[in-house]
């Protein structure tokens, strides 16, 4: 059975489609079949991180609500063997409930090693119905005071799971030096244990921007980040990146 893992960060603007993306794209490359289910309807991202731009026809809420079958709905990409979408609604359908998008992911767990769900920003129904039905949660944040605020926040509304992690995204020691601050304290700070460090780097703009994956652009910088997220997930012992 599959594991089903909600990436979520409360406040926008954190990098977790992206981490979402550089993840899936790892565990893929490691010879894993992996399912990423873009659930920011209204504002879905995600197949542009994969390089999956507008392939998608059919989305998550038409299976759930019945109207296609899982098999047909989802998009494999042309050249990581092993990883597929599952894209967004523009609109929420009235009757997609929280048992319904469950009852999707019981599907995709007997047909996938891992299913990455893209929460949306916020913790308002999008995100209620993208955290219930998972087995675990990686909460993105960045260095900012209110972005780790929103962190704490989000680990409220996440007390009925019994994993979650925290990745600090976008990180810049020199800013660090000046807010005399440390990763540690940003731990501190959201109370959750630490799953990865990903530093500031332009790849990942500019990967989005061409279609490419970030991790099939080489394993330096926010790739071998997400790299070594990936492996932690698989349960290996990977040194936390000392980012320069």
């Amino acid at each position: 059975m599959g594991t089903v893992i909600a990436i979520t960060s409360g406040k926008g603007g954190t990098g977790k489609t992206s981490i979402t993306s550089g993840v899936a794209s790892s565990l893929a490359l490691m010879g894993r079949s992996v399912l990423c289910i873009d659930m920011d309807v209204g504002l879905r991202n995600l197949d542009i991180s994969l390089g999956l731009s507008d392939r998608a026809l059919m989305d998550f809420s038409d299976v759930a609500l019945g109207r296609c079958s899982l098999a047909r709905a989802v998009v494999e990409h042309p050249d990581l063997k092993g990883l597929s979408l599952l894209s967004a609604p523009m609109t929420m359908p009235a009757s997609l409930t929280s048992d319904k998008v469950r009852a999707l992911l019981a599907e995709a767990r007997a047909g996938y090693d891992y299913i990455l769900i893209d929460s949306p920003a916020g913790l308002g129904p999008g995100f209620q119905l993208a955290t219930r039905g998972v087995d675990r949660a990686i909460v993105i944040a960045t260095n900012d005071a209110s972005s780790l605020r929103d962190a704490q926040r989000t680990v409220a509304e996440l007390d009925h799971l019994k994993t979650i992690h925290l990745v600090m995204n976008r990180i810049q020691t020199k800013l660090l030096r000046k807010l005399r601050t440390t990763i540690d304290d940003a731990m501190d700070t959201a109370g959750l244990p630490l799953i990865g460090v990903v530093p500031e780097d332009p790849q990942v703009i500019l990967c989005a921007n061409l279609g490419h994956p970030l991790t099939t652009r080489g394993k330096r910088g926010a790739a071998l980040a997400c790299w070594n997220i990936a492996q932690r997930l698989e349960g290996q012992r990977v040194p936390i990146m000392r980012i320069r």
